[in-house]
C-alpha cells in the first residue's frame, strides 16, 4: 500500500496547506507547470517527487523532469503528462502515449480543472488534480490524495483551499 498525493499548476506555489495536506503520503507526483525549481526542490525536499514539465515551466524543469512519466506501482500503470485532455477530447501526444502504454490511471494537468472521470473507450481512469496555484482562472486552489493497494486506487480525497495571494508560503 502507497499513499500518493497527486497536484498540478503549482506555478510557485507549494505552502503550508500543501505540505500540510500531504503530511501522510508516501510519494507526491506532481503534472507539471512547477513555476521554477525551487518548488520542485521544496516538495522534493518534503516527499519523493515524480513530475513532468508543463508548458510554462524552463529549461532548468525541463532537465529534471520529462514530458511524461509511465510507470506502474502497486499493480497499476500510471502514465502522466501535462498537457492532455479528457475523454473525447486527448490532446494528440497523450492519446499516442495513452495508445502506446495503456495505462491504468492517465493523468494530466494544464486546464487547472479538477476532474476524475472513467474513459470506458480505452478503460483507464483519468485524473486531473486541477490547479493547487494561485495564478489562473480557477476558483479554488485544489489537490487530490489516495491509496494505491493491490491494483486498485482507494479512498480519493480533494483537497480545496482559497485562491489568495496572502498565505503562508
Amino acid at each position: 500500500m502507497v499513499k500518493i498525493g497527486l497536484l498540478s499548476d503549482t506555478h510557485g506555489v507549494f505552502d503550508k496547506a500543501l505540505q500540510s495536506f500531504f503530511g501522510d503520503v508516501n510519494q507526491i507526483w506532481h503534472a507539471g507547470d512547477f513555476g521554477n525549481m525551487g518548488i520542485s526542490d521544496k516538495i522534493s525536499a518534503l516527499k519523493p517527487l515524480i513530475g513532468v514539465y508543463g508548458n510554462c515551466d524552463d529549461h532548468k524543469i525541463r532537465q529534471i523532469h520529462p514530458l511524461f512519466q509511465n510507470f506502474e506501482l502497486e499493480g497499476l500503470r500510471f502514465l502522466m503528462i501535462h498537457i492532455g485532455g479528457y475523454p473525447g477530447y486527448y490532446q494528440k501526444e497523450a492519446l499516442r502515449l495513452i495508445n502506446l502504454y495503456t495505462p491504468d490511471v492517465f493523468i494530466c494537468g494544464h486546464s487547472h480543472i479538477l476532474k476524475v472521470v472513467r474513459d470506458k473507450t480505452h478503460n483507464i481512469m483519468v485524473i486531473n488534480p486541477g490547479s493547487a496555484g494561485i495564478q489562473g482562472f480557477h476558483i479554488v486552489r485544489t489537490a487530490l490524495r489516495f491509496r494505491i493497494e493491490k491494483g486498485s486506487l482507494h479512498d480519493l480525497e480533494v483537497g480545496e483551499w482559497p485562491k489568495t495571494d496572502n498565505f503562508n508560503q
